[in-house]
């Protein structure tokens, strides 16, 4: 083989070996562009939409960044979007407590009558309105009537003693009679008079007023019946008088109630037992007057707390002229007062729910038309107005009408997050979760935890409006009270399996997955 043919050869070999190489370069790179192509395809439908970035899902550690929502200007006229900047409210330290309506003790009477006999006539009927004095029943006394003979019986006695008396002391003046009969004399006498004193005791006793006594001193006749008096004002809530009952002095005739005055007894949680005190503030509303908010505060604080329920009795005295609240009325106690403390507020419209956090929309007004959604830690509510705690500053401006419509924009430009893991620190800390309580349920209603890692899940309902008062974890032994804007955290180490949680009535389900 010659020189030339050799080195044609080899040029031929290398011009291959360059194609090749040029062919596996072209590969690699269609191979590059196919994987950016797919993950960019993966996120489009997050990132282009919204043009700034979500969190990932599926269980990822890293915390949710602020998504932001574009809306054109006929969306946002349709919608009625409102936006208004975050105001400022003195911040309030609240229970909200269950109560009742009771009858004031002190002004609420047990009649009974103070002889044994019959009931011959009754007067007022339940409900009526009775006035101190009264008559509220008559009764045949023959117990009544002997006494009063014995007091007449007494009285002729020692009249009688003190003419013989008199003329005793006439005797002795003139030397007729001793001075011993004389000193028998004022002993007889002595005695019918403590006579007559035990006789009239008696008949006060058995509520003779004096006048009757006086009549039947100056030779009345005597009467076998007497009436029972209203011992105050106020209302006849119980009735057990009826003619021809046969009473004695422990029966139950009526009793009274003066409404004037009625207490609200509240239901006081032991862990909230340190922040009242006699002299708190109380706002109380019943279902039945909603538009009604009475003023009071509280009076009295039972030391005692109950062993199964864990609270203690809390009262509030309140004025009730016009008889506005009714005996066994439910009250919603609100007691507390403001701490000092200035903090953002926004109405509760503002609010929304999504998934397993709270969040607000914020508007830019560098960029008409986007809106910013910020998840927020409420505080307490008041009135229409909820306190954020944290997430917006004073001055922000907040979709206050309309913000249900931006939540279902989010939702419909697929940043929902689909994947409700709790999340773990990855430092073996443990995993947490927070469901939220509204009208609609559980939110999330399912939950995916990993086995053998420690989980805390925080329960938050946010609404009065639903049956989720409490929360109940069968299989853990777990059950728990969810006061109103007041986190509960349940905390255990899940095994394997899934573990069903409801409410206190059973209408509300949910479960934990463990995997």
């Amino acid at each position: 083989m010659t020189t030339d043919t050799r080195m044609t050869i080899h040029k031929g070999v290398a011009a291959l070996l360059g194609i090749a190489l040029l062919l596996a370069g072209a590969g690699a790179t269609y191979l590059l562009m196919r994987d950016d192509a797919g993950s960019a395809g993966q996120t489009t439908g997050i990132a282009s939409s919204s043009s700034a970035s979500a969190s990932p899902t599926g269980g990822s550690n890293m915390p949710n960044s602020d998504v932001v929502i574009p809306l054109s200007q006929d969306a946002i006229d349709r919608a009625g979007i409102v936006v208004a900047p975050v105001s400022t409210g003195i911040s309030k330290s609240e229970i909200r407590l269950p109560g009742i309506v009771e009858p004031n003790a002190y002004r609420q009477v047990v009649v009974t009558p103070l002889v044994a006999g019959r009931v011959m006539k009754v007067g007022p009927a339940l409900g009526d309105r009775v006035r101190r004095g009264q008559m509220l029943a008559e009764i045949y006394s023959p117990a009544l009537a002997e006494a009063q003979t014995r007091y007449v019986s007494a009285q002729a006695m020692l009249e009688a003693h003190d003419r013989e008396l008199q003329r005793t002391q006439k005797l002795v003046e003139i030397g007729a009679a001793s001075r011993q009969e004389l000193e028998k004399a004022h002993a007889e006498h002595a005695a019918q008079t403590a006579a007559v004193q035990s006789s009239r005791s008696e008949l006060e006793l058995l509520g003779v007023s004096p006048a009757m006594l006086e009549n039947m001193a100056s030779g009345s006749s005597v009467s076998p019946t007497t009436s029972v008096p209203a011992p105050l004002d106020g209302v006849v809530t119980e009735r057990g008088a009826n003619v021809g009952l046969n009473v004695d002095p422990a029966t139950k005739l009526f009793t009274i109630v003066d409404l004037g005055s009625v207490w609200v007894v509240a239901d006081l949680y032991e862990k909230d037992s340190f922040r009242v005190s006699v002299g708190s503030q109380a706002d109380i509303t019943t279902p039945g007057r909603p538009g009604l908010t009475l003023h009071g505060r509280v009076s009295y604080v039972d030391p005692q707390l109950n062993a199964e329920t864990r609270t203690t009795k809390v009262r509030i005295e309140l004025p009730n002229p016009g008889g506005e609240l009714r005996l066994g009325m439910y009250a919603d106690v609100v007691v507390g007062g403001a701490s000092g403390t200035s903090t953002p507020r926004v109405p509760r419209s503002a609010v929304q729910n999504v998934v397993d956090r709270t969040v607000v929309y914020l508007a830019k007004p560098s960029e008409p038309g986007k809106f910013v959604e910020r998840e927020v830690q409420l505080g307490q509510a008041s009135g229409e107005q909820v306190e954020i705690v944290s997430g917006v500053q004073p001055g922000d401006l907040v979709v206050t009408q309309g913000s249900f419509f931006v939540r279902s924009e989010r939702d419909r430009l697929g940043l929902k997050s689909t994947s409700p893991v709790a999340s773990n620190s990855g430092n073996g800390a443990g995993q947490t979760a927070k469901i939220v309580v509204n009208e609609e349920g559980y939110e999330p209603a399912n939950l995916t935890l990993r086995a053998g890692i420690p989980a805390r899940i925080t329960f938050m309902r946010t609404t009065d409006k639903t049956c989720g008062t409490e929360v109940e974890f069968p299989s853990l032994n777990i059950k728990r009270a969810l006061p109103l804007n007041e986190p509960v955290v349940i905390e255990f180490t899940p095994a394997k399996g899934e573990i069903a949680f409801a409410c206190g009535m059973g209408m509300l389900h949910g479960t934990v997955l463990v995997q």
